[in-house]
């Protein structure tokens, strides 16, 4: 079997770990020390997928529509709300760490097709958790997958995310009717409560992490009204 070849590194803000690029054959892995598995596989993305096709699903035709994404990972993510939105949109990826976004633009990038070359992709490298501070209704979709879920995993700092006043944060950084969809390893009750309590529509959708098999992830839709 061909053996992983490690192409870099990349530590987490704040004492969050750090992340591992490897590569086998066109397959790529990104791990986090001091956790047994990966975090990410460019074999498997269907989640990734889902969470901006039913993040964006009520603006495809909108013109000038705005569309935060939070965590560029492989770049699945931002790639399906490309393809999702018009031609007129505008999708600003959020990333914390930057070499994450230096191994989009390397070969990693070719596993989605370089989303970061298409001209309505805007790079911003940091946490996506300050794009909020201005309480201004600036987007239509936020997607966040940015951790394992509400729990944060990766990065302590993202607990602040998803608490019932960082939730009511974001819901005032979206417009009338913007989705604001979350990416979960796991279903989380309490976090739905958290998401109606600041004043959301919540809807939950289990989807395959590969097309029609593997494990089953979470997407959190909360809607503006």
């Amino acid at each position: 079997m061909t053996p992983w070849e490690l192409l870099g590194s990349a530590d987490i803000p704040n004492g969050g770990g750090q992340l591992k690029l490897s590569q086998r054959g066109e397959e790529f892995s990104i791990r986090l020390s001091g956790v047994r598995g990966e975090l990410m596989n460019s074999r498997v993305h269907g989640s990734e997928e889902a969470l901006s096709e039913l993040g964006c699903a009520h603006i495809t035709s909108l013109e000038d529509s705005r569309v935060l994404v939070g965590g560029l990972g492989m770049g699945f993510t931002l790639a399906a709300a490309l393809k999702a939105v018009s031609s007129s949109a505008q999708v600003t990826v959020a990333e914390l760490i930057a070499e994450v976004v230096e191994w989009n633009k390397g070969p990693l990038g070719e596993c989605a097709g370089r989303p970061l070359e298409d001209t309505r992709t805007r790079v911003n490298v940091a946490d996506v958790a300050d794009m909020f501070t201005g309480n201004q209704p600036n987007f239509d979709a936020i997607l966040l997958d940015v951790d394992n879920g509400p729990e944060g995993l990766t990065k302590n700092d993202n607990h602040r995310l998803y608490s019932v006043a960082g939730l009511s944060v974001i819901y005032k950084s979206l417009r009338a009717k913007g989705m604001l969809a979350i990416w979960s390893a796991f279903p989380d009750e309490s976090f739905v409560s958290r998401l109606k309590k600041s004043g959301y529509k919540v809807s939950v959708r289990r989807v395959r992490a590969r097309a029609g098999k593997g494990s089953r992830h979470t997407i959190f839709l909360a809607q503006k009204p």
